[in-house]
């Protein structure tokens, strides 16, 4: 893999955000954002066991999904502050993910501002949470909906490893889904060239997020986080504001994963063998130069 470092500034005019950044789909890590917040200082685990601690959420643990596995199927479920409380005790290979936690804390909308003045189009019914125990993996996907992101990190240490949508073929997208066959879980150390080897052509970033870090990740962006230290995260989302980028995200949510959810339960074998056979193709042809 080719990786760089993202930019980073401590804050950053709405012009120069748009022109240098969102326009060009590059990521930005902002720095300064966050700390005009109250919640900065105010999210903790305690705040958060006190406030929606009884709320029973889905937990996820390391292991990728199989290929016959619907996408977002959990592992377990738990009441938020109990998790929350093995959270803080040590390391948990557990996480949570597309918490909407202000449905059951509405007052948490108080604690933050919509950056409007970087970019339009938020959705504001669906702010979301992400949590992570130390050691606990999010496997490398794009999300689903195609929305710019800024995800604000709280709380302990996360490593992000970043694509743009196009290299999707260098990351052996599965067909008709989100996520890769490739696993990248501690990817410096042991990443499978040996199966995988197209990713070694894959250009991409890395970098890692600490409290009150912001990162734009631009709609499609495929990702990969690790924590470091148990921590949590919230992101903000906002629709493309290209017709195109809405249809592609209304078709993935609606269309693409109802397709592959049905072949799954009806054919499971011939569509998982009809999706790695076209992977590798693909992949292959990335390996030879070949233009798609």
């Amino acid at each position: 893999m080719q990786l760089q470092a993202i930019d980073r500034v401590e804050s950053i005019s709405p012009q120069q955000f748009k022109e240098k950044y969102y326009e060009l789909k590059k990521p930005l890590i902002i720095s300064g954002l966050a700390k005009q917040w109250p919640c900065y200082k105010k999210w903790d685990w305690d705040y958060f066991i006190d406030v929606v601690g009884q709320k029973e959420v889905s937990v996820y643990n390391n292991i990728k999904s199989d290929a016959y596995t619907p996408i977002n199927t959990a592992d377990a479920y738990m009441k938020f502050g109990e998790y929350l409380q093995q959270v803080k005790e040590g390391p948990l290979e557990l996480r949570i993910f597309l918490f909407n936690i202000f449905q059951h804390a509405p007052q948490l909308v108080n604690d933050f501002s919509w950056p409007e003045e970087l970019m339009k189009g938020f959705v504001k019914k669906f702010p979301m949470l992400f949590v992570g125990g130390e050691g606990s993996i999010t496997h490398m996907h794009f999300d689903i909906d195609m929305s710019h992101i800024l995800h604000t990190q709280f709380m302990g240490k996360k490593k992000v490893l970043l694509f743009p949508y196009e290299e999707q073929y260098k990351l052996y997208r599965k067909p008709w889904e989100v996520l890769s066959l490739a696993n990248f879980a501690n990817y410096r150390e042991q990443f499978d060239y040996k199966n995988f080897p197209a990713a070694k052509l894959a250009k991409g970033y890395e970098v890692i997020l600490d409290h009150g870090d912001t990162l734009f990740m631009p709609a499609g962006y495929w990702h990969h986080m690790e924590y470091i230290e148990s921590g949590f995260a919230m992101s903000l989302r906002a629709m493309q504001s290209s017709l195109g980028g809405k249809i592609q995200g209304v078709w993935n949510l609606f269309g693409m994963r109802s397709i592959d959810t049905i072949m799954k339960k009806t054919v499971p074998h011939w569509w998982y063998n009809q999706k790695k056979e076209k992977i590798y193709n693909l992949a292959n042809r990335e390996l030879s130069g070949v233009k798609k």
